[in-house]
């Protein structure tokens, strides 16, 4: 007699087969990723895909905001206005106020918010969703209502966003979704300028803060795909007029490494400027709803004399930079477009100074070309060649990645000859600044905030190698109280090379080291404290492998004790384990980095 199956039972096992063939196929693939370059690359490439879509849809959006609450049609662009009227103006606090109603509805102030150079730098590029999605509103909200900030950080953001994402959903290795969250954040940037090898310096430079030859493919099939796929939306790369004939020759490089100079002094002003007026706010006490409101108020008179401040000046820069603005013109725009940007960051509107860099910098080479005119009565350099230049100084000295801009203006200009003044002038810069001031726009926020990372370069194993998981512990209490002759009986030599004391309340009392306490001339009788070490010096559980390295080179001890904060001894460390397990975690991470997969 034959049975049948219930029919829910029957259709329980088709779901456990489904279930099962997923898995299987799910196993397959981050076996494959792990193991396969080409894999990677593909998925690198996919993720170009998400990134150029999101650049576009947050383009279209911001124009879509701008266009309906300045009444600009689908051609014009916000700084290319000639003058706004007064009740227009209006917007400009009206969006402080929609910003401050928005980080309230999701709560953002409530934690600091993961870029993806943190996330690189300190999290293994561990990012949220949720915290790209938070930021990119807050960013497309400011820069759509007409703050002075751009949507870099937003393309950025929500390219590495989703391949943080999509690479812990594929276990990934932890090198390998450092390359994908630069990789997700270069393919933003280069579907936002059009320019392939920019957005794969940016990636390189800015976001993963090292060039390695596994991670070269895959950033840089990602940027290719998220320019292909801008394209194919409709979106034209940024192509700037490189204009000028005249040759450029040793000296104009050197002229050219002076207004790298300056472009690298006026950087620091405005990152610190902004830190100022941040801190100024801060001590003052405004509410944090109130503060994008009264910085939309600070922006209406200097976008009541040029619109050109206000937004990231993506018009506004090529509207200019072929120059025969006049001087009075360029320099008023330049300090109001400046103001712009530091009452608008330091108000609280979020956004980037990627694009206000590059337009405040096109300018300030103008200024240049014609300071140097008026000194010598003729011209001295190409107007336009200057104003490139100074475009990439200051957007390095800023935001960073003297190789990114060099790419930039190559892409954007396709004027080869061009391109070596801006890598010098941008080396020049780079190199300045990080004498002087030590810190790109993104590392220093992260700097006021009490970290002390000045790249994206992977520190996050730094802090997981703390002094209280890299100790032994002593659980020994040896009283400092005990005479010479009692510590001898209890330490014969050999028996122990240091020993750690503790006075009548347990509290660390110093090191003996244990042949000193047979020294011929020592007095039997007297407390074995006369010969302690290091008693004012010791290490915290918390102290990272960095500190402790820096704990040892300053006292010059072979071992230290780990002291709780109640005084209490914790352990013992040596100087030597210590220099052993960075030498370790130094090389696994170099392993990590050029590494290369096999098979395919």
């Amino acid at each position: 007699m034959s049975s049948v199956k219930p029919m829910d039972a029957a259709a329980g096992d088709e779901t456990g087969a489904a279930d099962s063939l997923s898995q299987r196929s799910m196993d397959f693939l981050r076996q494959r990723l792990r193991s396969s370059e080409l894999w990677f690359i593909a998925l690198a490439t996919l993720i170009g895909v998400a990134a150029g879509t999101m650049t576009v849809v947050l383009q279209d959006a911001a124009h879509g905001i701008q266009a309906l609450l300045y009444g600009l049609s689908v051609a014009d662009r916000l700084s290319t206005r000639l003058a706004l009227e007064p009740i227009q103006l209006l917007v400009l606090p009206a969006g402080g106020i929609a910003l401050a109603l928005f980080t309230y509805i999701v709560k953002a102030r409530q934690r600091a918010l993961v870029d993806s150079v943190e996330a690189n730098a300190l999290h293994g590029g561990q990012m949220s969703m949720k915290d790209s999605l938070v930021i990119s509103g807050q960013t497309l909200i400011s820069n759509g209502f007409g703050a002075s900030v751009g949507l870099e950080a937003a393309y950025a953001q929500m390219g590495s966003g989703f391949a943080s994402v999509a690479g812990r959903w594929l276990n990934v290795r932890r090198p390998d979704l450092r390359t994908l969250v630069g990789a997700g954040a270069g393919a933003g940037i280069a579907a936002a300028f059009g320019t392939p090898l920019a957005g794969a310096f940016y990636a390189f430079e800015i976001v993963m803060g090292a060039y390695t030859p596994s991670s070269i493919a895959p950033v840089a099939a990602a940027c290719v795909a998220a320019v292909l796929t801008s394209r194919g939306l409709g979106h034209e790369p940024y192509l700037i007029a490189s204009g000028g004939s005249g040759p450029i020759d040793i000296a104009h490089y050197l002229l050219y490494v002076g207004l790298a100079a300056l472009c690298s002094g006026l950087g620091i002003v405005l990152m610190r400027t902004i830190s100022v007026v941040e801190t100024v706010n801060k001590r003052l006490k405004l509410p944090a709803w109130g503060k994008p409101a009264i910085g939309g108020a600070l922006l209406m008179p200097l976008a009541f004399i040029t619109p050109q401040v206000l937004s990231s000046g993506h018009a506004a820069l090529y509207l200019d930079i072929s120059g025969g603005a006049p001087t009075k013109f360029v320099i008023i725009v330049i300090l109001a477009k400046c103001a712009a940007s530091i009452v608008s960051l330091g108000f609280g509107f979020r956004g980037g100074l990627f694009f206000a860099s590059l337009f405040v910098g096109s300018l300030f080479g103008q200024l240049y070309a014609d300071t140097l005119f008026f000194a010598f009565g003729h011209v001295v350099v190409e107007t336009p060649h200057a104003a490139l230049v100074g475009m990439a100084g200051l957007a390095v000295a800023i935001i960073g990645g003297p190789l990114t801009m060099a790419m930039l203006v190559l892409e954007s200009t396709q004027n080869l000859g061009l391109t070596g003044v801006v890598v010098v002038a941008s080396l020049v810069a780079s190199t300045l600044v990080r004498v002087f001031f030590g810190y790109s726009f993104s590392t220093w926020r992260l700097h006021l905030r009490g970290e002390t990372i000045r790249s994206a370069r992977d520190v996050g194993w730094v802090r997981t190698l703390t002094a209280g998981r890299m100790m032994r512990r002593e659980t020994r209490a040896t009283p400092a109280r005990l005479t010479v002759a009692e510590f001898r009986r209890r330490f014969p030599l050999g028996s122990a090379t240091r020993v750690v004391l503790t006075d009548d309340l347990d509290h660390y009392a110093g090191i003996v080291v244990t042949a000193s306490a047979y020294a011929d001339s020592l007095d039997a009788a007297a407390p074995i404290s006369d010969v302690a070490v290091l008693t004012d010096t010791w290490l915290r559980p918390e102290m990272d492998i960095v500190k402790v390295m820096a704990v040892f080179d300053a006292a010059a001890a072979d071992e230290l004790a780990v002291v709780a904060a109640d005084e209490k001894v914790l352990g013992l460390l040596s100087e030597t384990f210590v220099r052993k397990r960075y030498a370790e975690e130094i090389e696994k991470n170099q392993r990590d980095l050029f590494g290369e997969r096999q098979g395919a």
